[in-house]
């Protein structure tokens, strides 16, 4: 299992360790700034994936039409999220945490620079590329948050609130730079500098690997693992923990169906419906995908902080849960409204921003805490593999995320009814979850 094999002298240094951002042990900066360079390179290459895939073949695009580009779209976020189960795995039985984590990193540099050449083999190779690394970096670098952490530290929550804010770094930052260079300059300078930013990613995790040297090691071996705990069968205790990741993995899917309209129809509306002009100067659409990180910036300290305040009474786990799903229902609400109002020009871009803003606090109170829950709940022998099964749940959200972009028409009607409909799902979703909460708080005491 990728799992620390420390000493209890080792343990009480890490639970005393308050070196690092905002008192949080040292490794927690590190893997910040991992998951932030490697949130670029994918970010980066997000923002313009679908309006490339859908530009004309005279303005250097692949000249797909817009229901092709959505579920290829669909497809490729899909499996980003879906290899992760895979690479848990591997890292619970053969590499360790760390070593994925490494390996994930160069594959992803890999496949955003073979997206850096003009054809249509670069192109899927780097999809596929960028899909197979993200599945061994993106579960193996939150389970080593985790794994910073004892499951009483108070700091758990807020660790992974400050980890998110990283996440949400790399993703503001990637639009604005990606976007503009692929779209003012040339699509594939934008995916080579997603490919640069995962390299700095990997050069500081390198340089700072000191810091992580008691979490993810590498597994024992195969014959030692026969004789462990590593084949024991789960307890009571443990069942019921696993239950509870299984009834929130449904509702996480809900919610990433529509949260991950930010790359598919709400990108061809900001880039076709909304006026995208500030003080005279005309921005790339693209630009819009990094308003969510912004405000995740500047709400995530406000979370982080909130948690830590309210101690044992803030809301459980499956209550955040449900908070989120009812604010990123309203989120497309506020998109269907504005596509009432495109009859008589493209609409101003606050509708975007409040769309934007209303997501963000739903993300924040359901993602970080969807990851903290996995690896708190999680029993320990597997707990990469079901930081798989958490980014699962992401992958089916986003494939239906796809599926449903491909209903979209540059029609008011059609764009009313699919982010109404949208809202409404996510809306009713987020009322069941709401009341199942004390039953699900039943099932294990520490589903909180």
């Amino acid at each position: 299992m990728a799992m620390d094999v420390v000493t209890a002298e080792e343990q009480t240094q890490s639970a005393l360790d308050t070196s690092g951002i905002g008192g949080h042990p040292a490794g927690l900066t590190t893997l910040f700034f991992t998951e932030m360079w490697e949130r670029f390179s994918y970010y980066g290459m997000r923002a313009l994936l679908v309006l490339y895939m859908a530009a004309a073949l005279d303005k250097g695009g692949l000249g797909f039409s817009d229901a092709t580009a959505t579920s290829i779209y669909g497809t490729y976020t899909m499996s980003a999220y879906l290899t992760p189960l895979l690479g848990g795995w591997i890292a619970d039985r053969f590499l360790g945490a760390r070593a994925a984590v490494l390996w994930g990193g160069i594959i992803i540099a890999t496949g955003h620079f073979s997206m850096a050449f003009s054809s249509l083999p670069t192109f899927y190779a780097g999809l596929i590329l960028v899909a197979a690394g993200t599945g061994l970096l993106k579960p193996n670098v939150s389970t080593m948050v985790g794994s910073l952490y004892s499951e009483e530290d108070p700091r758990r929550d807020s660790g992974f609130s400050i980890f998110y804010m990283g996440i949400n770094l790399g993703a503001m930052i990637a639009p604005i730079v990606c976007g503009y260079l692929g779209q003012k300059i040339d699509w594939h300078l934008g995916f080579a500098a997603a490919g640069v930013g995962m390299v700095l990613g990997l050069v500081q995790y390198l340089a700072n690997r000191k810091r992580l040297a008691h979490v993810g090691s590498r597994p024992e071996s195969r014959k030692t693992r026969k004789n462990s705990a590593q084949h024991a069968p789960f307890t009571r205790e443990e069942i019921r923990r696993l239950l509870v990741i299984g009834l929130l993995f449904f509702f996480s899917v809900v919610f990433w169906m529509v949260f991950e309209q930010a790359g598919s129809s709400y990108t061809f509306f900001a880039d076709r419906h909304t006026d995208n002009h500030i003080f005279g100067f005309e921005f790339p659409s693209s630009w819009f995908q990094s308003v969510n990180s912004i405000f995740i910036i500047a709400l995530a300290p406000v979370f982080s902080w909130l948690w830590i305040w309210l101690k044992r009474r803030q809301p459980s786990s499956p209550a955040k849960f449900s908070i989120g799903l009812v604010f990123v229902g309203f989120g497309a609400f506020v998109l269907a409204l504005a596509a009432t109002m495109i009859g008589s020009g493209r609409v101003s871009p606050m509708w975007l921003v409040s769309l934007y803003f209303i997501q963000t606090i739903g993300e924040l109170c359901l993602s970080p805490v969807g990851l903290s829950t996995t690896t708190k709940l999680a029993p320990v022998r597997i707990v990469g593999l079901m930081m798989g099964v958490w980014f699962l749940s992401i992958s089916l959200g986003s494939k239906l995320a796809g599926w449903a972009a491909g209903f979209y028409l540059d029609d008011p009607g059609t764009m009313f009814r699919l982010f109404g409909t949208l809202g409404l799902v996510a809306i009713v979703a987020g009322l069941i979850l709401a009341a199942l909460v004390p039953q699900i708080r039943k099932l294990t005491a520490h589903a909180h």
